[in-house]
């Protein structure tokens, strides 16, 4: 089935992306397209025509433009927690593209708009949507468990031979169309439409890092950071921070290759602990960091991010993914010097109400999107990309579809 071409319309100022269809409309139909399927626990992508199938109620259709892979991806595609395996799949959670079609009761986004999808879904009818303490939704949050659509427990995807192919975080990216629900897409406005390549990143990791420090810590002007972690949501955590004026902001990784990047992006004192003969808590001055953010899914590091926060007041964010069963490093007693610690999911943004106000930020230059786009790549060379976080050379490689 033939899909529709969509361009990027050169003639407007406002660079607005315009839907061509083609000869064949592809609404409510079955649309055959190129996807990147995952058969096991780190085999190589596939990449295969899948049958994508039309969205249902509260569902919308997604031609995706541009693609990037966030650590989440690679850790689920390794299967690193064996209850959330599900295979074939379809992996991939940051994205941007524009709406195809939509299912019956849709409202919020039409055909021919540019989105985002968000793996951290917003109904706005639910009682965590309706709290201003939570950015939680009890039917879309993140389940990396689910693996069907919410309305009918079936799949959107099938094989060319009619198999099921699972979704993953609400949104499966590695495919040239994807379906979601409609609590799980974000409308862009039409007048950032030129930098929707750079705006792929805020459905995950600028979103997630920046809005650690501005919603989950609330990072105060003059303060003192410390990032456990310096890929994109360590940096994008150092980026947030930067923006908040913190009057430090030291960086803790044991890649040095990292540190002249992070630099750029606001890192203001490094520490690599394989060079540190003391803790890294040790090496704090002044008592310790007033905000403290684990981002490398490591016990250990979480450890020393926790014990480097400042007796009385100090604050540790956690962001890294740490895989099940293991428990927090930490006593209880050891609450009671006035640490304390949260988790921090997406930022604390509330998805489809905050995130056109931040998409409008970054473009006018409060959080910088091209300093994390390091590489980028056509999208049939996705294994390519994964090699390329897998070893630590890339923040984002955004995939052109």
């Amino acid at each position: 089935m033939a899909g529709q071409e969509v361009v990027l319309n050169g003639n407007n100022n406002n660079g607005s992306l315009n839907l061509k269809p083609s000869s064949d409309d592809t609404r409510g139909k079955n649309i055959q397209c190129k996807a990147a399927v995952a058969y096991g626990p780190g085999e190589a992508f596939v990449l295969e025509q899948v049958i994508v199938h039309p969205p249902q109620k509260m569902e919308v259709r997604i031609k995706i433009l541009y693609t990037s892979i966030c650590h989440t991806d690679l850790g689920s595609w390794k299967a690193e927690n064996e209850a959330q395996r599900a295979f074939p799949r379809i992996f991939g959670h940051e994205a941007s593209g524009v709406v195809e079609s939509v299912g019956e009761g849709v409202r919020e986004v039409k055909e021919g708009d540019i989105v985002v999808p968000i793996f951290n879904g917003e109904c706005g009818e639910c009682c965590y949507c309706k709290s201003s303490v939570t950015n939680m939704c009890e039917r879309f949050g993140v389940n990396p468990m689910k693996k069907v659509m919410d309305s009918d427990g079936k799949t959107r995807f099938t094989t060319l031979q009619g198999k099921p192919i699972y979704h993953f975080l609400n949104t499966s990216t590695f495919s040239e169309y994807t379906v979601v629900d409609s609590a799980c897409v974000v409308n862009i406005p039409p007048q950032l439409a030129s930098s929707l390549k750079q705006l792929t990143l805020i459905s995950c990791g600028v979103s997630t890092g920046v809005g650690a420090a501005w919603n989950s810590a609330n990072v105060n002007a003059g303060s003192t950071v410390a990032v456990f972690g310096l890929g994109a949501v360590g940096l994008a955590v150092a980026e947030g921070a930067r923006a908040r004026g913190a009057s430090k902001i030291i960086g803790v990784d044991i890649n040095p290759d990292k540190f002249i990047k992070a630099q750029a992006m606001g890192i203001t004192d490094f520490i690599n602990p394989s060079d540190e003969e003391k803790p890294v808590n040790e090496e704090m001055t002044g008592g310790g960091v007033d905000y403290s953010f684990e981002c490398a899914g490591n016990l250990d590091v979480l450890r020393e991010a926790f014990l480097s926060a400042h007796e009385g007041w100090g604050l540790t964010v956690v962001l890294g993914i740490h895989t099940s069963p293991k428990l927090l490093p930490i006593h209880p007693m050891e609450l009671f010097d006035g640490r304390r610690i949260i988790g921090s999911v997406f930022g604390g943004f509330k998805g489809k109400t905050q995130l056109p106000h931040f998409a409008n930020e970054c473009i006018h230059g409060v959080v910088n999107l091209d300093k994390f786009i390091t590489h980028e790549l056509p999208f049939e060379e996705i294994n390519k990309a994964f090699d390329l976080l897998i070893a630590g050379k890339s923040l984002r490689c955004v995939l052109h579809l």
